[in-house]
């Protein structure tokens, strides 16, 4: 009976994913901030946020604003590409392309396209003048070539029930509502990466590694260790967060705080 009881405990701890916290988070700064909204950061440390419709961007010395009230509410923005930023208006299945000081480049409505009738329900941007979407009517993945008005679909149909779906300039990535995370590339090819816990807000931040919140709670999960870490000393009032290059910053209520971490 003694042996059995030490053979199950070996057997759970292996099957069983390694659990511990942060202790390396250190308070960095915390700004002010009006905004309904945080929206993100880009790769030059600007801030993106929304205020009672009007998207602003602002940075240590300068705050600039884009205002189309017309287009209804900004659900999510692309900030990859820090000198075209795409923004997309869902209610308005449009999409309006702005540079670094946020002047419009182009605006790009779906709907009054000639060449085919597009839902889009997911934008982002691809590499080579092209952005990523997903189109609710065929269901597929497709590339839109701004700059000649070209659509092309890459995917074969699949329901979209994104529970969250961000991209970058080769891949687009989405989790289901069953929780699979998916990847796309430019050529069409579809790969399931794995299953993901159950989240309410996420950040894919490479292959093997996630940043997530399930209630007031702040969780690196790295797949390749198994290891699933809290982050502490943390505000718990947070309704965004990023993480990049071992800066967390979350944005809370009318604040960024911006945390130090070095992950184990």
């Amino acid at each position: 009976m003694k042996i059995f009881i030490q053979i199950l405990s070996l057997f759970i701890l292996v099957i069983s994913p390694c659990k511990g916290q942060i202790t390396s988070t250190t308070l960095l700064s915390t700004e002010s901030i009006s905004a309904n909204r945080f929206l993100g950061i880009d790769v030059l440390s600007n801030r993106y946020y929304e205020e009672n419709g009007v998207l602003f961007k602002s940075n240590d010395e300068q705050i600039w604003q884009y205002k189309n009230l017309a287009l209804g509410k900004i659900l999510k923005i692309d900030t990859q590409n820090p000198l075209k930023i795409a923004v997309f208006f869902e209610r308005f299945n449009a999409v309006v392309l702005l540079d670094n000081q946020l002047n419009e480049i182009k605006r790009i409505a779906f709907s009054d396209s000639n060449k085919i009738s597009i839902i889009s329900s997911a934008i982002g941007i691809a590499a080579q003048n092209k952005l990523w979407f997903y189109d609710t009517i065929s269901q597929k993945i497709g590339l839109y070539n701004y700059i000649n008005d070209d659509f092309k679909w890459i995917s074969t149909s699949f329901p979209g029930n994104f529970k969250h779906y961000e991209s970058d300039f080769n891949y687009f990535q989405w989790i289901d509502a069953e929780l699979n995370w998916y990847t796309c590339n430019l050529f069409g090819e579809i790969k399931l990466i794995r299953q993901v816990p159950d989240f309410n807000t996420i950040q894919i931040i490479n292959s093997n590694l996630i940043l997530y919140s399930k209630g007031e709670h702040l969780y690196f999960l790295d797949f390749k260790s198994n290891k699933t870490q809290e982050v502490q000393n943390v505000d718990k009032s947070f309704e965004y967060f990023i993480y990049k290059d071992q800066i967390l910053s979350i944005f809370t209520n009318r604040q960024i705080k911006n945390y130090k971490i070095i992950i184990p």
